[in-house]
């Protein structure tokens, strides 16, 4: 009797990179995210990821405690508003929002929409940064979410965001649970008082970080960054969000790249069947060591006492 083999099943997506600068106005953030998300559909995307905390300035260059007015429920209106975009177009869009859980208790949060599903659910943000001009931790509280993958009609994703994509713990949980491609909005640049080297030597590493996630798991990986100047209310340096949104595959080639200075809408091909092809060929997953990996959950293990 001879051996059937079955022919790999092609799973082609369009994916949309809505790389964008932010005014001081929510309403018209948001109306400009709309109108490049509609944009992305217009090119054929069927999955749209905009930056993180796209509605707003990056506002975690300062400590303020009137900023924590701009937050708003998960759902609430920003989400509403995605909802009634995604399902007109007919996609799945991911977008950050800066979530009011509770009286004290706020949220760096992104939403995943599926088209007419709608709300599919939200991720917030575990690991939350505390650096000069990235005072998030006045802001947000840690995630308490976990890890995870939202499954949609155009593939199932790992949704982190920004800080998140240092970490390969992340990636890793997020690909255990099913996650086929790794979104992560951003919000990520340099100060001006930093010379050109020294930019190009963090976003380099930037950019390698995410992509060898994709290549441990075999997930297509999807960094959506905001662009532009965004100066400090206290008129210090402010940040210079370098751009460079891009699509990799799961061997880690990239497939798109953004500009360093433009809004823009990038268009990236994705072949999902690539996952299980790549998987196969590279058995990261199979060869794991689950059973050796105890000290993972530990703060450090270098302790002499």
């Amino acid at each position: 009797m001879s051996r059937i083999e079955s022919a790999p099943v092609s799973r082609p997506l369009t994916v949309g990179l809505v790389q964008m600068s932010m005014c001081p106005d929510p309403a018209e953030n948001l109306a400009r995210a709309s109108a490049l998300v509609a944009d992305a559909a217009a090119r054929g995307a069927q999955l749209v990821c905009l930056p993180e905390l796209f509605s707003w300035r990056y506002f975690c260059q300062s400590e303020d405690p009137a900023n924590f007015a701009l937050a708003e429920p998960v759902p609430g209106p920003t989400t509403r508003a995605l909802e009634t975009l995604a399902a007109d177009l007919d996609l799945v869009l991911a977008g950050g929002v800066f979530e009011r859980r509770a009286p004290g208790i706020y949220h760096n949060t992104a939403v995943f929409i599926d088209g007419p599903r709608g709300y599919r659910g939200k991720y917030r943000k575990m690991h939350v940064p505390d650096d000069p001009g990235y005072f998030e931790k006045y802001y947000f509280t840690p995630g308490d979410l976990g890890f995870r993958a939202f499954s949609s009609r155009r593939g199932d994703c790992g949704l982190m965001l920004c800080w998140d994509q240092w970490y390969p713990e992340a990636a890793r949980l997020a690909a255990l649970h099913g996650a086929e491609i790794l979104l992560y909005p951003t919000a990520i640049g340099s100060s001006p008082r930093e010379g050109s080297a020294e930019r190009a030597r963090q976003h380099e590493a930037w950019e390698l970080v995410q992509r060898s996630h994709g290549i441990a798991n075999g997930c297509f990986v999807i960094a959506v960054n905001r662009v532009g100047f965004e100066p400090a209310p206290d008129e210090s340096a402010g940040i210079n969000f370098w751009g460079q949104s891009f699509a990799s595959a799961p061997d880690g080639r990239v497939l798109a790249r953004a500009s360093a200075d433009a809004d823009e809408v990038v268009i990236a091909e994705l072949e999902l069947e690539e996952v299980e092809r790549i998987r196969v060929e590279w058995p990261f997953l199979r060869d794991r060591r689950p059973d050796a990996y105890a000290g993972l959950t530990e703060r450090f293990l270098g302790d002499d006492d």
